[in-house]
């Protein structure tokens, strides 16, 4: 009898339940189903409604890169020290994916920035939700790119020097977040970042090496085609999966290889880009590839640009970044292309800065561009 009064109380709910615990002695299990109406006994037995996230399909995979081979004839009787006549392969882009059970949107992939890896697309620095997974939940496969010489596709075929020299101050100011001033990080005005120490702890943390990078001399540089090319390499797979095109979201120094992959693959079916180091220059390879596809375009720019915002020292450096945008979308839209400028303040979404997509609101943000995405790609591809 112990066994039923168990199942009973776990099988039905609310009051209910209690009553049958305190007078389960006296009754059996046909007179309590009895005295309960059908649709109440439905609803009891039903689980809770859940929020989780079903993915159908995930893996890893390497796409693009080369290999390079060394002079010389492998030394098989000193195979741990030989270098002579070895092979490397190298300057790939490393792609993590996840397909959820109801997808019905396009794929999207994305391409971070300077200093970041597909990490950032995937949670934010106080453990919130990130885009990955939000995009996840519209429908959208994700597919989330670590590009050439970075994170876990470091394997790189030019040698970089990696500096120790500190710099969290400088890009913490660089990406419009605040100032730091008497020792201390400070946050603009109406900010969404998240803020505490333990919230700055773990977005500095998530900084990455770039090991092809001469960071010391500073004149190397990121090499754009490398990239585009093994972005454009992920995404003709993403096609060869799924038989759809992708669209392509980059970020920052991200954004200036966006523009080239569509130089090396059909499969594009459209960019949104966040806050890009520049538009691409009107009639540039990049530029006419772009509009010979008719590739459908996005700029989001947050908070803090332009001279008006005196206290931040970065403002005026993104105002003319942004300007570019300006200049490709007027020259685009008039050849016929499609192209917006989206300036979060102007939509009444303030208060955003660099990583607009880790912020308090990147909900929101995420749910502006897949109305436009609805808008303007769906419609057309």
């Amino acid at each position: 009898m112990k066994h039923t009064c168990k199942w009973l109380a776990l099988a039905l709910s609310g009051a209910l339940a209690f009553s049958l615990l305190a007078g389960c002695a006296d009754q059996d299990a046909s007179s309590i189903a009895g005295s309960t109406a059908p649709e109440e006994m439905q609803a009891a037995a039903e689980p809770p409604a859940s929020d989780a996230l079903v993915i159908a399909e995930q893996g890893i995979f390497s796409a693009g890169g080369t290999v390079i081979e060394s002079d010389g004839t492998f030394d098989m009787a000193n195979y741990y020290t030989s270098r002579e006549g070895s092979t490397a392969h190298v300057d790939h882009a490393n792609v993590l994916y996840q397909i959820p059970a109801d997808a019905d949107g396009l794929p999207m992939v994305f391409l971070h920035g300077y200093g970041q890896s597909r990490m950032g697309w995937m949670t934010t620095p106080d453990g919130r939700e990130g885009w990955s997974d939000m995009f996840l939940r519209m429908g959208h496969s994700v597919w989330l790119i670590d590009q050439p010489r970075r994170g876990e596709a470091g394997q790189t075929s030019v040698a970089g020097t990696m500096t120790t020299t500190p710099s969290d101050q400088t890009w913490y100011t660089q990406f419009r977040i605040g100032t730091y001033l008497d020792d201390a990080f400070t946050y603009n005005e109406g900010s969404q970042f998240p803020q505490g120490e333990e919230v700055l702890d773990q977005f500095f943390r998530q900084m990455p090496p770039d090991t092809g990078m001469d960071n010391a001399a500073g004149d190397q540089g990121i090499d754009n085609t490398v990239v585009a090319r093994a972005v454009a390499a992920a995404i003709d797979e993403v096609y060869e999966r799924t038989g759809q095109d992708s669209i392509l979201v980059t970020h920052s120094q991200g954004g200036l290889p966006g523009w080239e992959v569509p130089l090396y693959t059909d499969h594009v079916a459209a960019i949104v880009a966040i806050e890009p180091g520049a538009a691409p220059e009107v009639e540039s390879n990049a530029y006419d590839a772009l509009l010979e596809q008719q590739i459908p375009v996005a700029f989001y720019y947050g908070d803090y640009i332009g001279e008006e915002f005196t206290d931040v020292p970065a403002a005026a450096m993104w105002s003319m970044m942004a300007a570019s945008a300006d200049t490709f979308t007027e020259a685009y839209t008039a050849a016929g292309g499609d192209s917006t400028v989206i300036h979060l303040p102007d939509e009444g979404i303030t208060g955003n800065d660099h990583f607009m997509f880790q912020d308090l609101n990147n909900d929101v943000i995420a749910d502006h561009i897949e109305a436009w995405i609805q808008e303007n790609v769906q419609t057309q591809r």
